[in-house]
């Protein structure tokens, strides 16, 4: 069966315009994990990245088995009851309410994206889960206000009880001077004690000089035809947003390496995950 790709002429039920002109990272991360819930520009704008890095598929699949690992960490050991998952992407498999509520099925998930099309998505999904523990809303990291204000947010999840904040994949798409160090305090101060932060963002670090040269390359081009341009993060820069919390072990590390039970033979190295992760208490 061939795959059918979106065209700019599909229609969506909802009331945001989808610009379909720019590569968006959520739709170009589904383009990655095989799925064809993306846009001509998304595609053009993956096969440049697949051409500069051949591993980010493997990149993007590491991802998602972090989240499998930090999710399944954050119910089963630290007893973690509550998500707030910002930058959420186009749902694939073991979404966060899925991983949670195999293991706690009171576990209660808050969604957040600023894509159209993950909007559309998530009503479908909410429309199969309608006891109220899961939500999503359209909103943006880089407003965090809006994020914590929200009614719908409030009614599905009690801040003032530990939550989990998860942030994967995404904050490497903030710009420095978008103060992404900011927003994650403010986020993460809105949060009760016993709260956690899981994070995984893009680095590097484990590069070569032709690796470094060639992201250059590539982020040069993304500039114009991306919404929101990549910025990696050495493991100093990572390692800043978790100031003040208690990281759980293995602390900051590839993200392959975070509590994984394979064997280095039968893991990703960290040059082709080319990500670090980390999850910390907030006290």
């Amino acid at each position: 069966m061939s795959t059918q790709y979106l065209s700019p002429d599909d229609q969506w039920d909802d009331p945001f315009e989808i610009d379909t002109t720019v590569a968006h990272p959520a739709r170009r991360y589904n383009y990655f994990l095989g799925g064809k819930d993306n846009f001509e520009a998304d595609r053009i704008s993956g096969d440049d990245a697949i051409a500069n890095f051949p591993t980010i598929k493997v990149a993007a699949m590491e991802n998602r088995r972090f989240l499998r690992r930090a999710v399944t960490f954050l119910v089963k050991e630290a007893g973690v009851r509550q998500f707030l998952d910002i930058g959420t992407g186009i749902p694939s498999a073991d979404n966060v309410h899925e991983v949670a509520q195999s293991i706690a099925p009171e576990a209660r998930v808050g969604y957040v994206d600023n894509d159209p099309i993950v909007l559309a998505h998530a009503r479908r999904l909410l429309s199969r889960v309608s006891d109220g523990t899961t939500t999503y809303i359209h909103a943006d990291l880089r407003d965090p206000a809006v994020i914590l204000d929200d009614p719908d947010l409030r009614r599905t999840l009690d801040l003032r009880q530990p939550t989990a904040l998860m942030l994967l994949s995404v904050v490497h798409f903030v710009q420095d001077a978008d103060d992404p160090y900011g927003h994650i305090a403010k986020l993460t101060a809105a949060l009760a004690p016993g709260s956690y932060l899981a994070m995984s963002h893009a680095t590097l670090d484990f590069m070569s000089t032709a690796g470094h040269e060639a992201v250059d390359d590539w982020h040069d081009r993304e500039r114009n035809r991306t919404r929101d341009p990549f910025r990696p993060r050495t493991k100093a820069e990572f390692s800043r947003f978790f100031e003040g919390m208690e990281l759980v072990k293995p602390g900051v590390v590839p993200i392959p390496e975070w509590r994984t039970e394979a064997a280095p033979p039968d893991r990703p190295s960290a040059e082709d995950a080319m990500a670090y992760a980390a999850v910390a208490r907030i006290p």
